[in-house]
């Protein structure tokens, strides 16, 4: 049975690689009511790009992770332009149906490219290796991951908190008519915003690959804990986002490690249990 500490840092590492790919989702769900199943198709596109890029092209790991996130957030662009706008107040069943669908291509599309086996990724050695600290062999690679996290997590909070279009986000999510009414190009900030949560997903995708594996089943093997946490932490929430990734990365690696035969069903016990106390979750306002 692993050292309590230990199993905590498992989950925190893991609890950030959810919170990279859900913060967009989030954000995008609570400012523009848009639900993108799609969300992990552009994780996915992120993944790939890193693959290719390392191993076809011999890049350094840590040089596909800005391409990873530019690929991923040009694409949103483009399918946000061509079909996603046209269903923002379409209703929820339209648009559950056209992202789902952009799922299902995405995962064809990827299987035609790369093939359906996990793709190989190869770390330098220095991220494959451990540190000891307080008995503990720490996992460099999951410690840069935290780290990395922690970063974008701070540049985050500053830019919605003390930017002026961080005003903007935060107007928009709260009254969009009156944004509207102050001279705010919702739909411009729509796109933005829409580019900067795929861009990280695709960012998360990267950032993955060594801890979860990459194959064209990706966003349907991890759209529902993306979704878990989205719903736990509140729609339109980074610190809720956060919170929730954390709570939820650290249960589910506790069950794994010390109830394997419940396997993942403690992520979905701890779901059930904070929807029912905060059914608006975290953070949420509404």
């Amino acid at each position: 049975m692993p050292p309590v500490l230990g199993v905590i840092f498992d989950g925190i590492a893991y609890g950030m690689l959810l919170f990279l790919m859900s913060v967009g989702l989030s954000v995008t769900l609570g400012m523009m009511n848009f639900i993108n199943l799609a969300h992990l198709s552009f994780a996915m596109v992120g993944g790939y790009v890193c693959v290719v890029l390392m191993n076809t092209y011999g890049w350094p790991f840590f040089a596909t992770l800005p391409v990873a996130f530019i690929a991923a957030a040009a694409l949103s662009v483009v399918l946000e332009r061509l079909f996603f706008r046209r269903f923002y107040n379409a209703g929820e069943l339209p648009q559950c149906l056209i992202t789902i669908g952009v799922v299902f291509v995405s995962i064809a599309a990827a299987a035609y490219l790369f093939g359906t086996d996990l793709q190989p990724v190869h770390l330098p050695a220095y991220l494959n290796s451990s540190i000891k600290f307080g008995g503990l062999d720490l996992a460099v690679y999951r410690l840069v991951l935290i780290a990395i996290a922690l970063a974008i997590t701070i540049l985050l909070v500053v830019t919605v908190e003390a930017t002026r279009f961080g005003a903007q986000v935060r107007a928009a999510v709260n009254n969009q008519r009156m944004a509207r009414g102050l001279g705010i190009d919702v739909e411009r900030l729509f796109s933005v915003t829409f580019a900067l949560g795929s861009g990280l997903a695709g960012l998360g995708g990267a950032l993955a690959i060594n801890m979860l594996g990459l194959d064209p089943s990706f966003p349907l093997t991890y759209v529902i804990y993306v979704l878990i946490v989205v719903a736990v932490g509140g729609l339109g929430s980074i610190a809720g986002t956060f919170a929730a990734a954390m709570l939820l990365g650290v249960a589910d690696m506790a069950g794994k490690y010390y109830i394997p035969a419940l396997g993942s069903v403690l992520i979905y016990l701890v779901m059930l249990v904070m929807i029912t106390w905060r059914p608006s979750g975290l953070f949420g306002r509404r």
